[in-house]
């Protein structure tokens, strides 16, 4: 069997699907490509058993068949040929030939009896599972994720975070990450599945990350059961496992109390956070915000260096005199997601209590709001 392919078309296809073939495995058959051939369409699978990567095209082939091919020998070999046309020919004795005008490569190949079997959706693989289907755009879903993927946690103890929630209910389409220390919440008003319950979805951090890097301004199918999320992209699909946790009451750690506000220039207090971390202690990386009518005062001290810094910005203030401080990495995350925002409004109550952080003109059907735990600071 031969089919004829521009190594160009070819390589944009791989690097889609490449990111799900494992770097380390117990079992080496996921360290491959399956090629899929029918009717002159190519789709090319990859799997780590979380995520779930293919990407189909249309070639000039004499047959169909399917194959396992040497994932990152593939790759590297396409890469590396510049633009031309490879002829691919499959002979019996489980030899896979590569032919360009200037050379001839020789691989080994498997048959796919042995590879895991990949959710399709919405096929019948689901069996009775409740499938939901939703369409997003592109640019929507990458700016929620983009700023909420930053405060997934990291620890494993707590496998729920470790993973964005999508949330349905009649008010929209909502996602929250946190990780104790800081936390993102964004809703788009105008994504809803028509239903009054609600439903609760953990995509997984890995999955998210691809899913990211894969978005553009175009339309994205994405389909939902008890188990599994796909995402369709023009003609890239990632399919992943849900984590099946409950994700906690993140509605409780945002304070209600919080009567004092903060309005400040969002690029210009991200720009004093950003030289502040030069001085923040190395351990704590605490920095110290000090408010009062009209004056944000930012300042940190690295005692072992001798060292430190402080600078007073203009804000607007109502409230009492306030001193609080932050972890410089977390405040420096969440106003580094914050960037397209002109003004930001800080909500805060006291210096041990959660501080809310939202934009002064929010978007037409989104809201946007951040949460961040103080330090204690040594007085």
């Amino acid at each position: 069997m031969e089919f004829k392919v521009n190594s160009k078309e070819l390589e944009k296809h791989l690097n889609r699907v490449i990111p799900a073939i494992p770097s380390r495995t117990p079992m080496p058959i996921l360290e491959n490509f399956l090629f899929d051939i029918k009717d002159g369409l190519l789709t090319i699978y990859a799997t780590d058993l979380e995520i779930s990567l293919k990407s189909s095209f249309g070639i000039a082939a004499d047959g169909d068949i399917d194959a396992l091919i040497p994932a990152k020998l593939l790759h590297n070999v396409v890469r590396a040929l510049g633009d031309t046309s490879i002829n691919f020919e499959f002979t019996e004795n489980g030899k896979l030939i590569l032919k360009t005008d200037n050379g001839v490569y020789t691989l080994s190949f498997l048959g796919t009896a042995d590879y895991p079997e990949i959710p399709d959706f919405p096929g019948d693989k689901l069996g009775s599972e409740e499938l939901q289907e939703l369409i997003i755009n592109g640019e929507d879903l990458k700016s929620a994720l983009d700023k909420s993927v930053f405060a997934i946690a990291k620890e494993e103890m707590r496998p729920a975070l470790t993973g964005v929630l999508f949330e349905f209910s009649d008010e929209g389409l909502r996602f929250v990450a946190t990780d104790g220390h800081r936390l993102a919440n964004i809703i788009y008003k105008k994504y809803k599945l028509g239903e009054e319950e609600k439903k609760r979805y953990i995509v997984p951090e890995r999955a998210v990350s691809v899913v990211i890097k894969a978005l553009d301004e175009k339309d994205v199918k994405i389909y939902l059961s008890a188990t599994h999320i796909s995402f369709v992209m023009n003609d890239m699909e990632l399919i992943t496992r849900l984590i099946a946790q409950k994700y906690p009451d993140y509605s409780a750690v945002i304070p209600l109390e919080n009567e004092f506000t903060m309005k400040i220039d969002a690029n210009v207090i991200l720009d004093v956070v950003k030289r502040m971390m030069f001085f923040s202690i190395s351990g704590t990386k605490k920095i110290k915000f000090s408010i009062s009518e009209s004056k944000l005062e930012i300042s940190a001290e690295d005692i072992d260096r001798g060292a430190s810094a402080d600078e007073t910005l203009e804000c607007e203030y109502n409230g009492e005199p306030l001193d609080i401080g932050f972890n410089s990495m977390y405040i420096n995350d969440i106003l580094s997601h914050l960037t397209s925002e002109k003004e930001l409004i800080f909500n805060l109550h006291s210096p041990t209590k959660a501080v809310v952080i939202t934009p002064v003109e929010q978007k037409e059907d989104v809201e946007l709001m951040m949460l961040i735990m103080p330090v204690r600071l040594n007085n």
